[in-house]
């Protein structure tokens, strides 16, 4: 048998019940539901510095060969208006 969630905080509360409302569950069950979509969120998400790598790897591939190193002029160009 399940125990009761007891939740202490006003604000955790009051989501929680509106939560448990909008879905027409017990405020546990939505909890808990809650709970395991963002472990599911945090475990399928990609760390930023993969992410970067693997756009970093696309634009690389984009560019193709016969590039040019950027000036240090153009690159404040770029900044400046």
């Amino acid at each position: 048998m399940d125990a009761a969630l007891n939740i202490r905080n006003p604000r955790a509360r009051a989501l929680a019940r509106e939560l448990a409302e909008l879905r027409k569950v017990s405020i546990t069950d939505a909890v808990v539901d809650a709970l395991q979509a963002e472990l599911r969120r945090e475990r399928a998400s990609v760390p930023l510095e993969d992410q970067l790598a693997a756009l970093a790897d696309r634009v690389m591939a984009k560019a193709g060969q016969g590039g040019r190193t950027v000036t240090e002029d153009e690159r404040d160009a770029m900044w400046t208006r």
